[in-house]
């Protein structure tokens, strides 16, 4: 898995009973869940199960309650704004990126935002080969994996505490997947906070070193290592772990499963200069 950071250099986000309400629907209850750099910490769940949400309220784009800390420090009554420009990073489920700005001037959009030197901008293309060579292209006719990159690496600007990555990984070729994975693996090993949140990790399941099960709205955790992560859902939802079979059964239960669906709320994300 590779080295580990000095304490010194090793950030933290703590949430502490989290709850999320739309309306009468209770769409995270009382969660509470660390995250530490140093590993790349999982979140699972079926569709439905608030994970969108707990990261939303994380960031600060949705009411919530409960306390969120940032290497110790109360961020719960800040903005999404403000809690970027605390370390807090986040890449929403779809990207929201602007389809009609280039590479560069999406990046150049987060520069802006936090206030950052030119060099950044630079910087972020750099982060992914392929950025710097489309820099000039619209970002609406870049590939899946290409928007996904992009993303990505506009969150990266500024250097934060922490990285929230919602379903990163959906819809992309194994190739680049694995190419996010490493990068993901890289700012772990720097101190970075990496929470990647997906609802079935038999693709990455290898790549993570920790994470937490979210069913209904609850969590449960932390589970060591994700072939252990992978089980605990398994037996969340019920599945019988059988062998080999385990992993592909349980990527079914999770995209079968009912029940209310509070990720399902609309929301808007923007880049923190919107809120």
């Amino acid at each position: 898995m590779g080295g580990r950071p000095s304490a010194g250099n090793t950030h933290e986000l703590v949430l502490s009973g989290v709850s999320v309400r739309y309306g009468e629907s209770v769409a995270v209850a009382g969660a509470s869940l660390t995250f530490t750099g140093g590993a790349v910490t999982g979140l699972v769940g079926p569709n439905g199960a608030g994970k969108s949400s707990l990261l939303l309220a994380a960031y600060g784009s949705v009411a919530a309650t409960g306390r969120v800390t940032l290497d110790g420090e109360d961020i719960s009554g800040l903005s999404a704004a403000r809690r970027a420009g605390r370390g807090l990073a986040l890449v929403p489920q779809g990207r929201q990126i602007f389809p009609r700005l280039t590479v560069r001037e999406n990046l150049q959009v987060m520069a802006d935002t936090l206030g950052l030197p030119g060099k950044e901008v630079e910087t972020g293309l750099d982060r992914f080969p392929v950025l710097r060579d489309r820099a000039r292209a619209l970002a609406g006719v870049l590939s899946g994996g290409e928007q996904q990159m992009l993303a990505v690496s506009r969150a990266l600007m500024g250097s934060p505490k922490a990285l929230l990555l919602d379903e990163m990984s959906t819809g992309l070729a194994p190739l680049i997947v694995a190419e996010l994975m490493d990068t993901a693996r890289r700012l772990a090993e720097e101190g970075t906070v990496v929470v990647v949140v997906e609802p079935s990790i038999g693709a990455i399941r290898d790549r993570l070193d920790r994470g937490y099960v979210l069913l209904r709205g609850e969590a449960s955790g932390p589970v060591d290592g994700g072939r252990e992560l992978d089980a605990a859902y398994q037996r969340a939802m019920g599945v019988t772990v059988t062998g080999t079979t385990a992993g592909t059964t349980a990527e079914t239960a999770a995209g079968t499963a009912a029940g209310t669906t509070a990720d399902a709320v609309p929301h808007a994300v923007s880049p923190p200069g919107g809120r």
